[in-house]
């Protein structure tokens, strides 16, 4: 995290991170987590659903954040894999299917369609965190992409909305 945000580690950060645990169904158990930098929100997610199925793949290529990354879950012995690496550098098919991905703070919405395409099967959806700008996203990605989208608003920013995006695929011309 950033110094400016410190002291608002659990809002900020935790709490905000947790509010996905109330989107997730009892069948989600294979997630990814696109550009997870500080681990937020899949570390604080995999700490929360530890005693369940679920398993989480961390993609980041930073390799310091993704040997912090590794060292977190391998100290509290989490259902985790980091991935040091951008995620159009994985092979999906050498994957497991993806229930969930999940991104925050990674890349506008459109630009991020185009990531997490590879990863969507047809009961994949996408957990993602917005923030003010969410309806320009919405628009411009609707432009290229057809996706159904759920809008739920933050707990934890006023301004802030959790996207969950299903059925995602290429608009054709």
């Amino acid at each position: 995290v950033s110094r400016e945000t410190l002291t608002e580690v659990w809002s900020r950060h935790i709490a905000d991170s947790l509010q996905i645990l109330p989107l997730l169904s009892e069948t989600d158990h294979s997630l990814i987590d696109l550009g997870s930098g500080g681990g937020f929100p899949a570390l604080v997610l995999a700490i929360a659903l530890k005693s369940t199925p679920c398993r989480f793949v961390l993609v980041e290529p930073n390799g310091r954040k993704a040997s912090f990354l590794r060292t977190v879950a391998r100290q509290l012995d989490l259902a985790v894999t980091v991935k040091a690496c951008r995620s159009e550098q994985l092979d999906p098919d050498e994957m497991d299917p993806v229930d969930v991905i999940t991104s925050r703070a990674l890349a506008p919405l459109k630009d991020l369609c185009g990531m997490m395409l590879p990863f969507f099967g047809p009961k994949t959806r996408a957990i993602l965190h917005k923030g003010r700008e969410h309806v320009d996203e919405l628009s411009e990605s609707g432009a290229v992409w057809h996706h159904d989208v759920l809008v739920t608003r933050s707990v934890t920013d006023p301004g802030g909305v959790l996207l969950e995006l299903s059925n995602l695929s290429l608009k054709t011309k």
